[in-house]
């Protein structure tokens, strides 16, 4: 014959785990850093798109430089009711001209605040 004992059953034993502020910051970045990776390259090509949309519809009245041209002669003949060191500031920009040094025949954009169009 086999006999049972009735024992009193301990309640279970609950482990309670803890987040430490260090745990919590990782886990934070872990879900802001994706985030931020994202929206970065979001803009970026956003601005790369805007850009080449930008440039390729734009039409600008060109100038050709005649010998002995300076960017200010330019700027005063293009522009002579504007300050020419606005104009050629202008001219500088749209061109991505690294120097003021210019070649007779050479065509320059002319911004469209200038053009007298």
């Amino acid at each position: 014959m086999t006999t049972f004992v009735l024992t009193q059953q301990q309640p279970p034993v609950r482990i309670r785990t803890r987040l430490t502020r260090r745990g919590r910051v990782v886990i934070a970045a872990l879900i802001v850093l994706p985030l931020l990776i994202g929206a970065g390259a979001l803009a970026a090509n956003s601005g790369a798109v805007a850009g080449a949309v930008g440039t390729s519809s734009a039409a600008f009245h060109h100038v050709t430089v005649r010998s002995g041209d300076s960017l200010w002669s330019i700027a005063e003949r293009i522009a002579p009711q504007y300050d020419p060191r606005d104009v050629v500031a202008a001219l500088v920009d749209l061109n991505g001209l690294q120097s003021s040094v210019l070649q007779a025949g050479q065509q320059l954009a002319v911004p469209h605040e200038y053009d007298g169009r």
